[in-house]
């Protein structure tokens, strides 16, 4: 399997701003589809955005469009996610995962990692 770690989340108010890091370990990430999940306690898993192998096109929740952007860095081997003007409702666990294209899950591709936590909060 495919290794992942996320990292960069933390404890933020409404309206501020964050970047998530997703870095691949031992394969490059500009191979694959690069999707972001989040999961709150109690609640289902759900996608929030994705990128296409070689960056061609990019996707989002409804939930996230216009505050949320997905984006590559090659040379660092890593995916970003920018959160801005952040909600209480985006509190959640993110996770990314590796797919062979967005919108089609590859389940077993690549191993889940911890998920960095983003608690938004006043």
């Amino acid at each position: 399997q495919l290794q992942l770690v996320e990292s960069g989340g933390a404890l933020v108010q409404p309206g501020g701003s964050l970047r998530l890091s997703c870095s691949g370990s031992g394969f490059t990430l500009d191979y694959y589809a690069i999707a972001w999940f989040r999961q709150a306690p109690g609640k289902e898993r759900e996608g929030v955005s994705c990128i296409s192998s070689y960056g061609d096109s990019t996707y989002y929740a409804d939930s996230v469009k216009g505050r949320f952007t997905i984006s590559r860095d090659n040379a660092k081997n890593t995916v970003y996610l920018q959160m801005n003007s952040l909600k209480f409702e985006d509190t959640a666990v993110y996770y990314c995962t590796a797919d062979l294209k967005c919108g089609v899950e590859t389940p077993g591709l690549s191993s889940w990692g911890q998920g960095t936590q983003v608690t938004v909060s006043s």
